[in-house]
């Protein structure tokens, strides 16, 4: 079974950093635990045997008489002192026992033995040392507080897990903090980069940050600007082209009429036609490029009903459906030169046309089907493409300029708009355009 990983670098960022700091953290608990119980350990075996060396020094300056009267006061805390000989039947201790490097360290110049002392009911062995004073005499020093392998009380539970939470919690709350800053970067970045798809004069990105973040953004706002300029530089030629063109043509049409041949002048006339319209349509293009016209509240049930009058007084069988019940925020020739083209299409394919609107909560989608043929799924989007068209005669009686999808495309996306094409299920071709309801909010 194939592991789930996070789409997203945020998210990645954090299960990496959480899963090591988890790990570390559990690492350094177990290597805490066992050290603190070793140093533990080794404090309580210290302090018993400088004990026990201060207890032989002061026993070292008393005579024989004075240390049998002493000898109880000596040992009450919790040695237990007596001054006799080793038993027989004490085993020693194992070696390397911690107590035996600690009286060696706290009394190097005396002599001593650990022996165990085992009772009947007793759950551990008893310590007994064996120290031999200055005068030779022995002392037995018995510790029957302290087991041979004391233990080191563990935390409290509780404490300790309240304690593991809120070390996780302040590091998770720090990586999170961290990654944030780390991807935020990379999230404005791709948003440009979407507006900037949508409409290259959307604003630069902010030159804040790390050097790295920084130098990012001005290499993406030198590309915007390049496309910009490039973009402008080619609606101007085009522009231009398409301007200069009508001349020519206006003189062509003057001279076609010195022509005696009829059916020769009007072969001539329909090709200045021809051109006339690729002219018009160029320059539309070029405008739809370059529409700076203000944004205005439209009443798009007024324009949509515009267009469906304009349509029928023109012969067009067409329907309208739906209400949109509120303004559209929108350049208003803009959006209805787009619509009209729509329709225009669908009665040329598909002699009959239905409009149909529906208000959402951000937006206006408008579907407008005709009941022609449709199109095969891989031209859907081919169709609006420039002087792109689907008619492998390229007779632009029937296939047009191929200019007029194009047109509309632009036109809406200035508009924060969209359009789209798909094969309606029961017949015919649907275009669907999706309007924001104000360009702030699309923005």
């Amino acid at each position: 079974m194939r592991m789930l990983w996070p789409r997203s670098l945020f998210s990645r960022l954090m299960l990496i950093w959480l899963v090591g700091i988890a790990i570390v953290l559990a690492v350094s608990f177990t290597l805490f635990v066992g050290e603190r119980e070793r140093v533990g350990r080794a404090a309580l075996f210290e302090g018993v045997a400088q004990e026990i060396a201060a207890t032989a020094d002061v026993l070292d300056r008393l005579s024989p008489a004075e240390r049998e009267r002493w000898i109880d006061e000596l040992g009450r805390r919790r040695l237990r002192l007596s001054l006799r000989p080793i038993p027989e039947h004490l085993r020693p201790a194992p070696d390397g026992h911690p107590l035996g490097s600690a009286l060696r360290t706290a009394m190097p110049e005396r002599e001593t033995r650990i022996h165990l002392h085992h009772r009947n009911g007793a759950p551990h062995a008893a310590l007994i040392v064996s120290v031999t004073l200055a005068d030779g005499q022995p002392l037995l020093i018995r510790l029957p507080g302290i087991p041979p392998t004391p233990s080191i009380r563990p935390p409290e539970p509780g404490r300790l897990l309240a304690a593991l939470a809120a070390l996780i919690g302040g590091v998770g709350l720090l990586t999170w903090i961290a990654v944030r800053l780390a991807t935020r970067p990379l999230s404005r970045m791709a948003d440009a980069a979407r507006a900037l798809g949508e409409d290259p004069n959307s604003p630069p990105l902010p030159t804040r940050g790390p050097t790295e973040v920084v130098r990012a953004a001005d290499a993406f706002n030198q590309m915007q600007k390049r496309i910009r300029e490039h973009v402008s530089e080619r609606t101007r030629i085009l522009a231009a082209i398409s301007h200069d063109l009508q001349t020519p043509i206006t003189r062509l049409r003057l001279r076609a009429e010195l022509v005696d041949d009829e059916a020769l002048r009007a072969r001539i006339q329909a090709d200045l036609d021809s051109m006339q319209v690729l002219v018009k349509e160029g320059l539309a293009y070029a405008r739809s490029l370059d529409d700076a016209a203000p944004a205005q509240a439209i009443d798009l049930d007024r324009l949509l009903e515009a267009l469906r009058d304009d349509a029928e007084d023109m012969g067009w069988q067409i329907s309208l459906n739906g209400h949109a019940g509120a303004p559209l925020h929108a350049q208003p020739g803009a959006v209805r030169r787009a619509l009209w083209n729509l329709i225009e299409n669908g009665v040329k394919f598909g002699n009959a046309v239905a409009i149909t609107v529906t208000p959402e909560s951000d937006a206006f989608e408008i579907c407008i089907r005709d009941h022609g043929p449709g199109l095969p799924e891989d031209e859907l989007e081919k169709v609006f493409e420039p002087f792109y068209r689907v008619e492998t005669s390229r007779n632009r009686e029937t296939g047009g300029t191929g200019l007029g999808l194009a047109i509309t495309r632009n036109l809406l996306r200035r508009q924060r708009g969209e359009v789209s094409l798909q094969n309606h299920p029961d017949g015919g071709l649907l275009a669907t355009v999706r309007l924001p309801r104000t360009l702030a909010s699309a923005a």
